[in-house]
């Protein structure tokens, strides 16, 4: 009797899965011939997915990519983070330092970063959503928070925004510059990082603490 092997269809995950699998396989198409050269058609095929239920999805190839920097702002700065729960000061500051160490060591972010100083020109409205969804929101969401600890008398931020902007440089502008000239900073331990942010938290407090 001859054996019959029967190919099984790969189980196509739906709702919030679907949507982080198409978000994944975006990402390596973007990551491996540029964000001008992925069309949503090869992101479909590569996820065998129709384009309708990758429109049903992201509306358009920028709002996918969006979703991307979005989902690291959020781990940077979400809303369960420290910020959002109004934590004090030194904890606050210190576990966005770290989030933000983590996320550049990792390579993740540098790497989507390359992909929008590469395509910038052809495609305009990228570099505009990368701020928007990731840096600026992180700054933005700072920002509330600087206020509002400054105004229950934590902090004296009469500035909350540039106080914001001095505190994020402070942690990772040295090593921002290493990506942006193409040379990855050198493996940090954690108790390298750890001392790096606390230092940058401990002269932030030492400026604006009550």
């Amino acid at each position: 009797m001859t054996n019959v092997k029967v190919k099984t269809a790969r189980k196509v995950p739906r709702g919030e899965a679907r949507r982080t699998e198409l978000a994944e396989i975006a990402e390596r198409l973007f990551l491996k011939h540029g964000f001008a050269e992925t069309t949503m058609q090869m992101i479909a095929l590569e996820a065998e997915a129709s384009k309708e239920t990758l429109y049903r999805h992201f509306a358009s190839k920028e709002a996918l990519f969006a979703e991307l920097i979005n989902a690291r702002a959020v781990t940077v700065a979400g809303p369960q983070s420290a910020l959002a729960r109004d934590e004090p000061p030194e904890t606050a500051l210190l576990e966005l330092g770290m989030s933000l160490m983590n996320l550049m060591m990792k390579g993740e972010a540098p790497s989507l970063f390359n992909v929008v100083l590469a395509d910038a020109r052809r495609a305009p409205d990228l570099a505009r959503i990368f701020y928007d969804q990731g840096p600026g929101a992180t700054l933005r969401r700072l920002t509330v928070y600087l206020r509002s600890a400054t105004q229950r008398g934590q902090l004296r931020c009469p500035n909350p925004h540039q106080a914001a902007k001095l505190f994020l440089g402070a942690v990772i502008s040295h090593y921002h510059l290493h990506c942006l000239i193409g040379q990855p900073p050198a493996p940090l331990s954690s108790t390298e990082m750890s001392e790096h942010v606390r230092a940058a938290v401990e002269m932030f407090m030492s400026h604006f603490g009550v």
